[in-house]
């Protein structure tokens, strides 16, 4: 990238909403091929074609890119979910919908979701305290789906809700050790199979 489409990106308007976005991109490769910690600012910015100054503008540190390759897709997932389950569609269908969307945005996602729970540890203490609450709030609203089911009776009531829930998202969590783009499997239909598996589980005896 030349000077001049370096001082472009970062002047403003449309131009300037790329800039986090390609040090995000540029960052999440980075990451990937050398580790978090063995990446410095300096190569990103290189990669990214900007200026330090340019990042600190977005970013108040490496620790800041790494919390927001992640909360990115988390944010994105939680407005997926909350338009899902806030549907007046039937139960199972949006509990359905839930599941198998989960699974094809962290599919979609894998390389940055792989990275962050990798490097996670390496984030301050504040910071990993604000994930895990936003996650925990992403669970809690998955888990009044599989509630509202148990309730009424549509779903088996013998089994908690939170260990339900902590049993898919185990398995959606351990998607990055085995999944492998260009298989036979899309992820819609990975996500579908999914869904489906978690809603023959909760089928009442």
């Amino acid at each position: 990238m030349t000077r001049a489409t370096t001082r472009k990106a970062e002047a403003g308007g449309e131009d300037q909403a790329a800039v986090p976005r390609r040090l995000l991109s540029h960052a999440t490769k980075l990451f990937a091929k050398k580790g978090f910690d063995r990446t410095s600012v300096q190569e990103i910015v290189e990669a990214a074609g900007v200026t330090k100054g340019a990042m600190y503008h977005y970013f108040g540190s490496k620790d800041d890119l790494l919390y927001e390759i992640y909360a990115r897709v988390l944010r994105s997932q939680t407005e997926q979910l909350e338009k899902v389950a806030s549907s007046e569609a039937p139960l199972r269908e949006r509990l359905r919908s839930a599941a198998s969307d989960v699974i094809v945005s962290t599919i979609d996602n894998l390389d940055d979701n792989t990275i962050f729970m990798q490097s996670m540890h390496q984030l301050s203490v504040e910071k990993q305290k604000a994930v895990r609450a936003e996650r925990r709030k992403y669970h809690e609203r998955f888990r009044t789906l599989i509630e509202e089911g148990q309730e009424s009776g549509e779903f088996r009531g013998d089994k908690p809700a939170d260990v339900i829930v902590d049993f898919f998202f185990g398995s959606v969590h351990h998607l990055g050790s085995w999944y492998r783009r260009g298989g036979a499997l899309s992820a819609r239909q990975i996500g579908d199979h999914f869904a489906d598996l978690l809603l023959a589980a909760l089928r009442p005896e």
